[in-house]
């Protein structure tokens, strides 16, 4: 009794080899004809053409988002905070009023603040209510006479320098104007750094 692995295999003799199933195994591929080719090189191009298109794709809007700033103008309006009779001369009060650019969904987070000061009869002066250093809340100690910031111990003289701690600068002002009988602060956004 002779079981399939016991199986003689059949000799090739031109080749000496075992059979045709066995020789075609280690059989050596043709070369390749000019046809052949012009298609494996020009599917290699295609396959880089099409990385590049798809890196192309993705880096754009990458590339938008760190260009866009520079040719985006700063949006800026004059925002109405009182009448001019509000405010008494000498006194620095919060005023709050709608940012520049306030998104559609923005809520109440689209409000912000400045110190304001009333200087004399036609002359106002205000400040930004967030430090220079990390954009923390300053807040104006009325017996001091100094913003203080409660962060990182930013302190900041009545007209806005730096008297101590690590803001780079002085609070940054915000322009303001009467107009109609109102005082209006020109906003613009967040000055931070």
């Amino acid at each position: 009794m002779t079981s399939e692995n016991d199986a003689p295999t059949k000799v090739d003799p031109a080749h000496g080899n075992a059979s045709d199933a066995e020789s075609d195994e280690h059989a050596v591929a043709p070369p390749a004809t000019a046809h052949e080719i012009a298609r494996r090189q020009l599917l290699g191009k295609m396959s880089i053409g099409l990385g590049v298109a798809c890196g192309a794709a993705i880096s754009v809007p990458g590339v938008g988002f760190v260009v866009a700033p520079i040719f985006r103008d700063e949006p800026t309006e004059w925002r109405a905070v009182g009448k001019i009779d509000a405010f008494k001369i000498g006194e620095t009060v919060n005023v709050v009023f709608v940012d520049a650019s306030p998104l559609p969904w923005a809520g109440v987070t689209a409000k912000t603040a400045a110190w304001l000061r009333r200087i004399d009869q036609t002359n106002f002066v205000a400040f930004s209510v967030n430090c220079a250093h990390l954009g923390c809340p300053v807040r104006w100690m009325e017996q001091a006479r100094l913003f203080m910031c409660p962060c990182h111990g930013g302190v900041y003289y009545e007209d806005g320098r730096v008297a101590a701690g690590p803001p780079p600068h002085p609070l940054t002002r915000y322009p303001v104007r009467i107009e109609a009988g109102q005082v209006e602060i020109r906003t613009d956004p967040i000055p931070i750094g």
